[in-house]
């Protein structure tokens, strides 16, 4: 059985988001560590942290994943912004540490108009900066629908640039390959996207992968996310990501849009449960799960 999991709410503090996890039937679970939208970072009392220390032994999620916030952006040419992405990254991969949590995903970051090359400089300069005095913690760049992340070439060049490239690996998101050009609905496609990546970059710098199926076309750059099998990938990528032995060993999260079914369910659940038998599904059967409305 495949380690699979969901993108879960911290309302009420980081150690929910592990109950909301199992509840749901996870066995992995990702989450952000503060406000996604705001700079302000509250204190994590040691209350709170014991208490997710001890979900986290006894619920047996593993591997957690600690997500970005969205204002950081360590490709930005604006000084300011630099400096408080620096900072405000600098204190989530300690908090990460802290919470003994192996996965933190980071966008890259846009250059906003400056050049690509300039841009991945910055990246690597802001990671060589704090990889130094990190431990345990693993740095995922993620795939990104457009810009910089949105071609592999871009993390081969950023890991030459790290000194402590070991720190880092890669989370790839079906959504962003897809919008970003990158065929994977097509098994020649999907082959040559895996290829492509092993040769560039090394399959066993590959960690988390998030299954999100697109409302946007391929190539359009436009970041939509939409329930699996209900969008332009369909839901063969997801059976043949699951079943794919390459990669058995990794944890795959969904980031699908949340919300109830017209019939009353919890998307979460559904979107998990069309997974679920999309890894125990024979290619020659078809269309049997009903993950179409």
């Amino acid at each position: 059985m495949r380690r699979l999991g969901a993108h879960m709410s911290i309302s009420g503090g980081l150690p929910r988001a592990l109950e909301r996890g199992r509840t749901l039937g996870c066995n992995t679970v990702q989450f952000f560590l503060k406000n996604a939208r705001s700079w302000r970072s509250r204190v994590l009392d040691d209350g709170e942290r014991g208490e997710f220390l001890m979900l986290k032994d006894r619920l047996g999620l593993e591997p957690l994943i600690a997500h970005c916030s969205y204002l950081i952006n360590i490709a930005s040419p604006n000084p300011s912004l630099y400096e408080r992405s620096i900072e405000a990254l600098r204190e989530e991969l300690l908090r990460t540490q802290a919470l003994g949590i192996p996965y933190y995903v980071l966008h890259p970051g846009s250059p906003t108009g400056t050049g690509e090359q300039e841009g991945l400089y910055r990246i690597a300069r802001a990671l060589n900066l704090l990889l130094q005095d990190l431990q345990g913690v693993m740095v995922l760049l993620e795939t990104t629908a457009r810009g910089i992340g949105s071609r592999f070439e871009n993390f081969a060049r950023i890991l030459e640039m790290l000194e402590e490239e070991q720190k880092v690996g890669i989370c790839i998101d079906t959504c962003h390959l897809w919008v970003a050009g990158y065929d994977i609905a097509d098994p020649r496609g999907y082959e040559e996207t895996l290829k492509e990546l092993d040769d560039l970059i090394g399959l066993e710098k590959l960690k988390v992968v998030h299954l999100n199926d697109s409302k946007a076309p391929r190539g359009s750059g436009r970041d939509r996310h939409e329930h699996i099998g209900f969008g332009k990938l369909g839901p063969e990528p997801f059976r043949w990501l699951l079943q794919d032995e390459r990669l058995k060993e990794l944890p795959f999260i969904i980031e699908t849009p949340k919300g109830v079914t017209p019939e009353g369910e919890d998307w979460d659940e559904v979107n998990l449960r069309i997974l679920r038998s999309l890894e125990g599904e024979d290619e020659d059967k078809g269309d049997s799960g009903g993950y179409r409305p």
